[in-house]
């Protein structure tokens, strides 16, 4: 499995790394939590621009992400549009989704874009596309909102994902037992060693807490953590998460 690198953010190197979500209305908002990241251990920030008053005007949205790029720095920028169907606020007509996420790859503001897998279908090939000629990264995302699938749908959807040119497959389910939790687990695992590319799984809610802390072990890439408003079921304080990967890193040195 290679690192992929975005600025100098080695993903798939190391600890996991943390990604702190932005969830706000608007730009105002938008903007003060990104100056925040000052003061947090954030590896990435993702734009969750599906919270946006105006996220369906993709001209208003890459102003805001250029806005964006200079309040962060030298933070790399997740863009996400996340659709109502996968736990997202807003939803938009395909060509729509497409379109907006081609206007923010061609801006230059994105470092990586996370496109739905089953959302974009075929169409995700033009943003992939896209993407690689503005050296953006493609995160390719399936989310499972009401049930764990057996584990080869999970195995098989992340190859599907690494087949249409993701660089970082994502897959996030939801657990009904514990027994769900290990088998997302071994999955992980098991893809980890299987794919070429790093790899970002979760088991959402408290019963999957634990899946969101030991992605270094099981060799899941990346994990989200909140500042404020959290962006989905079962995630931890930022703060708290650097805690807890600082001191398993150290452990498995």
């Amino acid at each position: 499995m290679k690192a992929v690198t975005v600025r100098k953010v080695a993903i798939g190197q190391g600890r996991p790394k943390i990604c702190v979500p932005i969830v706000a209305s608007t730009a105002d908002e938008i903007l003060k939590a990104a100056e925040g990241f000052r003061d947090i251990p954030a590896d990435i920030a993702e734009w969750r621009a599906d919270w946006y008053e105006d996220a369906a005007r993709a001209e208003e949205v890459v102003k805001l992400a250029g806005r964006l790029r200079q309040a962060l720095g030298e933070i790399p920028l997740l863009f996400t549009f996340r659709t109502e169907k996968e736990g997202g606020e807003k939803s938009l007509p395909l060509e729509e989704y497409i379109e907006l996420n081609l206007a923010v790859v061609k801006s230059g503001f994105a470092d990586l874009v996370d496109i739905e897998l089953f959302t974009a279908g075929d169409e995700a090939s033009r943003v992939i596309e896209e993407a690689r000629k503005a050296r953006v990264r493609v995160i390719m995302s399936s989310h499972e909102f009401f049930k764990t699938p057996t584990k080869d749908e999970m195995k098989g959807r992340l190859q599907k994902m690494q087949q249409a040119g993701a660089d970082i497959p994502k897959l996030a389910v939801m657990p009904q037992s514990k027994w769900d939790v290990l088998a997302l687990l071994e999955v992980t695992l098991e893809m980890s060693q299987t794919l070429e590319c790093p790899i970002v799984t979760m088991s959402m809610s408290s019963i999957g807490m634990v899946s969101r802390l030991t992605g270094e072990a099981f060799r899941s890439a990346l994990t989200f953590g909140a500042v404020g408003q959290r962006s989905a079921p079962g995630q931890p304080g930022a703060k708290e998460l650097w805690e807890v990967l600082e001191v398993i890193h150290r452990n498995l040195e």
